[in-house]
């Protein structure tokens, strides 16, 4: 039998497009909770059924701040309308945050009961305009009579003296709109350190860094992994989990075909958006290899969650290093899984203090491979570092850590 999508479920009637409706769901035994506390106003590029990590971190964080308590409203693209799921009231328009709707959106957050807490997930790109939407954020600014607080994914393009000219002009508009947002904002996130350093000094007092918890759920039955892997060949199972991006497919190739060459019972496992495509291409490179490559392309989170805690370990090459911004990693933390992984410009020094990970310095493939090794080959260690892999996650990393974060003042009694 067929399963409803994981973004309709819970679903109720919805506005008709054109109409505004802001009564949400009121949190438990509302008689309780004063009139003047905020409502919460998500503002984000993505949320779903649009597929993509910042959609599935807003929707995370609107039904945690659900669940405790608080009124949630989603402002994003899609089909005009206005619908209920599980407990957050969405608001969908086609040009969300283009330059022709701020004028209605004004009027429809308006038309919302204050006081309002506008959090806005800042990645340029998904904001619109060819990442250049400096309209948007300058009205952001203008939004004096709300809180705005801000969570940077993202900040800014980067400089290259070797760039084409139109580069150079994404790199000003986005110092641009992050000025806009950065200086207006009570109150900033950053999903790594090093985004900080892209803020004047003053923002940078009211930022807190708050690290990107794992998009897939943390806990999965002992049923699910068995029919999970049930679909696989016997034998250890080497993983990754991502996007594919044409930084990450030339050094993880290399890992994946010498491990698996290395030893004819390994199986490779890739998942995530993209992992049937890597396969083929692979397959079409390294023949020998090819019938032990298994793709799970289209996964729904508890089917994710599942296959993932099938691998003996998991291989996250990054090009700037592991950071606490990569959802896959956070994954596979969460899960208990074994991962193996690099540092880079990016990586915070917690991964080195720490250690959740197999951590090897550099991109190299072959000091990957090599880690990789040692780890299928010591069982002791691979359990280990799972348990160690969960306990850091849970205290460092996980969902409930950015709601407490999110809630902190208010628990402190500043507004």
């Amino acid at each position: 039998m067929a399963s409803r999508p994981a973004h309709e479920a819970g679903k109720s009637q919805g506005t008709p497009p054109g109409r505004t409706r802001c009564v949400g769901p009121l949190p438990p035994d509302d008689s309780r909770v004063p009139a003047s506390l905020p409502t919460w106003h998500l503002l984000s590029g993505e949320y779903p059924p649009i597929a993509g990590g910042v959609a599935d971190y807003t929707r995370l964080i609107a039904g945690a701040l659900v669940k405790a308590g608080e009124q949630v409203h989603v402002w994003a693209p899609g089909p005009a309308g206005v619908v209920t799921e599980d407990g957050v009231t969405v608001h969908r328009a086609p040009g969300r945050f283009s330059p022709g709707d701020l004028r209605t959106l004004s009027r429809e957050l308006d038309a919302c009961p204050g006081p309002r807490r506008l959090l806005l997930q800042y990645v340029p790109h998904a904001l619109g305009l060819k990442a250049m939407n400096v309209p948007f954020c300058a009205w952001f600014a203008a939004r004096r009579k709300d809180e705005r607080q801000v969570m940077f994914h993202e900040v800014v393009y980067p400089w290259s003296l070797q760039a084409p000219w139109r580069h150079h002009v994404l790199a000003a508009a986005t110092r641009v709109m992050l000025r806009l947002v950065a200086e207006s904002a009570d109150r900033s996130f950053v999903s790594i350190p090093t985004w900080a350093d892209h803020l004047s000094a003053r923002a940078r007092q009211r930022t807190e860094w708050r690290p990107v918890p794992s998009n897939l759920p943390t806990e999965v039955s002992t049923v699910e992994v068995l029919r999970a892997r049930a679909t696989l060949p016997e034998g250890p199972v080497v993983g990754h989990f991502g996007t594919y991006g044409s930084a990450i497919v030339g050094p993880l190739e290399s890992v994946l075909v010498s491990v698996l060459r290395a030893d004819p019972r390994r199986q490779g496992l890739l998942l995530g958006r993209g992992s049937r495509a890597f396969l083929e291409a692979v397959a079409r490179q390294r023949p020998d290899v090819a019938a032990r490559l298994h793709a799970r392309d289209a996964l729904a989170p508890g089917e994710a969650a599942a296959y993932l805690r099938v691998c003996d370990v998991l291989v996250q090459p990054y090009p700037d290093g592991v950071s606490t911004r990569r959802g896959s990693a956070m994954a596979g933390l969460a899960l208990g899984v074994p991962v193996i992984t690099n540092t880079g410009h990016l990586t915070e020094p917690l991964w080195r203090e720490l250690l959740p990970v197999a951590l090897v310095e550099g991109t190299t493939p072959s000091a990957l491979v090599e880690a990789t090794e040692h780890l299928l080959a010591q069982e002791d260690a691979r359990r280990a570092l799972r348990e160690h892999a969960v306990h850091v996650y849970r205290e460092h990393f996980a969902l409930e850590r950015t709601v407490e974060a999110l809630l902190g003042r208010r628990a402190g009694g500043a507004s």
